[in-house]
């Protein structure tokens, strides 16, 4: 394979799949494949939103279509290697015999970077990594250099997509339900900005290892069975459980815990951007408070002795 000369896709299993980048990066990087001639492209199968039934039934077997798929497609790009771009997968990549080679070096925290970089939703992602990789492999003198305008988009995508994770461990809230076989199950729903589920799923997987848990989003949605990880398919908001009884006294609790005096509106923006509102059993009772908290406060100022106030 002439891969210098050649405008080639590379088919990753999922859209925040690192792994399959990493491995096709390694590869190509040693065969010298320029930016401008590897195009990107993953499998959605998550994706597909289940619209009845067990979310997580066919989730291996989903894996196993991609798989085949891809598969078929590295095959196919084998047999019409005179038709360009060619479609292969990162492990058809693997198998090519190519010479050793001087591999690219990078610190961990900068492979960190480039992995949460991979889970942003930016459609052009893997070519920006892959280009400052092959950059730096020509001028390994740029892995100190932090204005490189390359790296600095990188790291500003890593950024977003760190703030996202931060987010969903804070504001993922469980219900309690049960499943088709009518066994305990607390059910979450979330609507993440970037492709960071399988990335934020391990803190939720030791906070929480002692239940039963799923959480549900438009992209992908993750069970733990206390014993491991389930992938299944995209869902919709119907499909997460309503408010219980718990949840009131949640509420309860909240309002009677509330201190206007210590209301701080810009600082609570920003831990608590209001596109996550809609998904906050709190957040309902939030504007009530924050519009009666001014008035409170003057209340509390006035009932206090004068030489207290001074």
């Amino acid at each position: 394979m002439q891969a210098e000369n050649d405008s080639l896709t590379v088919m990753l299993d999922a859209p925040d799949d690192f792994a399959g980048f990493r491995q096709a990066a390694r590869v190509l990087l040693a065969l010298g494949a320029a930016p401008e001639l590897v195009h990107w492209r993953w499998s959605d199968t998550l994706a597909t939103q289940a619209e009845d039934g067990d979310l997580f039934a066919d989730a291996g077997a989903a894996y196993a279509a991609a798989a085949d798929a891809g598969a078929a497609l590295a095959a196919a790009a084998d047999a019409r290697a005179d038709a360009p771009p060619r479609v292969i997968t990162p492990e058809a990549l693997d198998r090519l015999a190519i010479a050793p080679g001087q591999p690219v070096h990078i610190r961990k925290p900068q492979l960190a970077v480039l992995r949460h970089a991979c889970c942003h939703r930016n459609p052009g992602r893997f070519m920006l990594c892959y280009r400052w990789l092959s950059r730096l492999q020509a001028m390994p003198s740029l892995a100190g250099d932090a204005l490189d305008a390359d790296w600095r988009e990188i790291e500003r995508l890593a950024r977003a997509v760190g703030r996202e994770i931060h987010k969903m461990h804070a504001f993922v809230r469980f219900r309690p339900a049960q499943d088709e076989k009518g066994a305990p199950l607390h059910v979450a729903w979330f609507e993440p900005e970037h492709h960071i589920v399988r990335a934020a799923s391990g803190f939720f997987r030791e906070r929480f290892s002692n239940m039963r848990w799923a959480i549900l989003t438009p992209d992908c949605s993750v069970l733990w069975d206390q014993e491991c990880l389930q992938w299944g398919p995209g869902a919709t908001q119907a499909q997460a459980p309503g408010p219980d009884a718990g949840e009131a006294l949640w509420l309860a609790y909240y309002q009677s815990t509330f201190n206007p005096a210590r209301l701080k509106e810009q600082a609570m923006l920003r831990e608590m951007p209001r596109r996550y509102w809609k998904n906050l059993p709190e957040t309902q009772l939030i504007s009530g408070l924050v519009a009666g908290a001014r008035s409170r406060t003057g209340l509390m100022l006035a009932a206090q002795p004068a030489a207290e106030r001074a």
